[in-house]
């Protein structure tokens, strides 16, 4: 299983963003996922992680997280704790 944690700016509004990508991961995986952490924070913040592991950040790839490349990442971190 997996978690994902979504680091986003609550003073910018960026909860439809944020809730959009949740219920996109979770209609995907379901219960491959072991969580999706919501993490209202501040400063422009728009941070995706997949267990541990930065897969996007807003201040350094621009914009918000698309989903199929969230999914891919989640895709990949599965298969990866399939095979050990």
């Amino acid at each position: 299983m997996v978690k994902v944690a979504i680091s986003y700016c609550a003073e910018c509004g960026y909860e439809p963003q944020t809730l959009a990508l949740a219920d996109s991961l979770m209609r995907t995986f379901g219960s491959k996922l072991s969580a999706i952490e919501l993490i209202p924070w501040f400063d422009g913040t728009f941070e995706v992680s997949v267990d541990g592991e930065l897969v996007h950040s807003m201040r350094r790839d621009g914009g918000f997280a698309d989903p199929d490349a969230v999914s891919l990442a989640v895709r990949e971190r599965l298969a990866a704790k399939a095979s050990a």
